[in-house]
């Protein structure tokens, strides 16, 4: 029971991103500007993208994001290659992968391709311990948080404690700054366990420190994913 009172207040303090680009960067550069309390890293493995966000100028222009970048890097925003420490330091990691179509096998040219994603889950569950949230942010096909979950059920160990939640973005290029600091609507899908409701609660307090709370729709992992359709 002191384990679920812990889960109960579950507070994110570090995030991290993996994936710095077109969705990855726009959306955690808001957060840490919204939430100054909680550390945000963005990382990627290509370093001359990381290097132009911790420059002038940045690799992507949306208005109004280089004063956000500007107003919270070094603070609370970092960018980094070591995706390995900012993986085990963070509370919440969102994946904002690229999901590309597939050129091979079944589904050449029309499916996604979930490597990227998969490679994520897989580097995850070898570098984590504890209690993690592990939020899908990219345009991911429906049933992408399955085949997260069935790798972490796989590699699975004693110390670790992973819920994966879904998270779409509704981003629409020129009005990416404006969508993350007035969106429509939030939506937050998980699993309908006691667990899975906490870890919703705890992503949709993140997004109620400038969301109003109407605004934040929650529902199952299926139908989060269901809605980019």
């Amino acid at each position: 029971s002191e384990i679920i009172a812990q889960a109960e207040m579950f507070e994110i303090k570090r995030i991290c991103c993996i994936g710095a680009g077109y969705v990855g960067g726009p959306t955690c550069s808001v957060i840490a500007q919204m939430c100054p309390e909680i550390t945000v890293t963005v990382v990627d493995v290509n370093e001359s993208r990381i290097k132009a966000w911790n420059s002038d100028p940045l690799p992507i222009y949306e208005p109004g994001l280089k004063e956000v970048v500007e107003s919270c890097r070094g603070k609370n925003l970092f960018f980094s290659t070591d995706i390995p420490s900012a993986i085990k330091d963070a509370d919440l990691v969102f994946i904002s992968v690229n999901t590309p179509t597939k050129t091979y096998g079944m589904g050449k040219g029309r499916a996604a391709d979930l490597k990227f994603i998969e490679s994520c889950a897989r580097q995850i569950v070898e570098v984590s311990d504890g209690y993690k949230i592990v939020t899908e942010k990219s345009t991911v096909p429906v049933r992408a948080a399955e085949s997260i979950r069935r790798i972490f059920d796989a590699n699975t160990k004693p110390s670790l404690n992973l819920q994966v939640l879904s998270n779409p973005e509704f981003l629409a290029e020129g009005t990416a700054v404006r969508d993350l600091k007035e969106p429509d609507r939030v939506l937050i899908g998980g699993d309908e366990t006691p667990e899975g409701q906490r870890a919703i609660r705890a992503l949709c307090a993140v997004y109620e420190h400038w969301v109003p709370k109407s605004r934040i729709i929650t529902t199952n992992t299926w139908s989060s994913e269901l809605s980019k359709l």
